[in-house]
């Protein structure tokens, strides 16, 4: 695992392949194909998986929270430095 601190937690829905990876990184050393990142206008639609619990939340959701909704583990605040690698800006 490329990122692995207590709150690496969440797993990201590719808008590439529609599978989940934990980072850009991973996705990477998996697929043969490059990351494309999710449309805004797929922003509402289930794209980030809490790995704590399961829960699977918009990229919406999971960016306007600093913890699960469901389950209230937190999820990691420097993700916000790198979006830009995920989701389109």
């Amino acid at each position: 695992m490329h990122y692995a601190t207590a709150v690496d937690i969440i797993a990201i829905r590719f808008a590439c392949c529609d599978r989940y990876y934990p980072c850009h990184a991973c996705h990477e050393e998996a697929e043969s194909h490059p990351v494309v990142v999710r449309p805004r206008t797929e922003w509402d639609a289930p794209g980030i998986l809490c790995g704590a619990c399961g829960t699977e939340l918009s990229v919406t959701e999971y960016r306007a929270a600093e913890s699960c909704p469901a389950c209230a583990a937190e999820f990691n605040p420097g993700c916000r430095l790198h979006w830009e690698l995920y989701f389109e800006q």
